[in-house]
């Protein structure tokens, strides 16, 4: 596996410090995000999921610990939207060009407004996907939200 990635390469460029961990990605795994802590031996809320939604009509990028769900209310809000719902797998994999289960917010074929669930902010560092299945980056999370121009939000149900 290769750990040069679209992913690792923006990390690169903006400066962030970060290390990678490869792992057996499992396919089948009903939760890909608690597979990974698994396969790492990180605590779930450390390992941040990467979604792909839509907030009336315009795609966003939200990251939140791979334990918790996402509540659409709270993630309408969080753009001043009055509606939000999760895309759909192939527009998602068409969006960022990565695939479903290797989708990392850094590096996207097309930069979109990202949000990150404010209560990743308080660890030391974090897991990301590195723009591949069976890759995650650990890096902190504040340089992760500068990177990414991201806005910190309330967004888990």
């Amino acid at each position: 596996m290769s750990k040069t990635t679209r992913a690792t390469q923006a990390l690169e460029k903006a400066g962030v410090a970060f290390r990678t961990l490869s792992y057996d990605y499992d396919p089948s795994a009903e939760r890909i995000g608690l597979q990974a802590a698994e396969a790492i031996g990180a605590d779930p809320h450390r390992v941040l999921k990467t979604l792909m939604a839509e907030v009336d009509g315009k795609p966003v990028c939200v990251v939140v610990p791979s334990d918790r769900e996402v509540s659409m209310k709270k993630l309408a809000a969080a753009f001043g939207g009055k509606a939000a719902h999760m895309m759909r797998p192939a527009d998602a994999e068409r969006l960022t060009g990565y695939h479903v289960g290797g989708i990392s917010p850094f590096g996207q074929k097309r930069a979109v407004p990202t949000v990150l669930e404010e209560t990743a902010l308080i660890e030391e560092t974090v897991f990301l996907n590195g723009g591949q299945r069976g890759l995650q980056v650990e890096v902190a999370p504040e340089a992760a939200r500068a990177a990414l121009g991201a806005k910190a939000a309330a967004l888990v149900a």
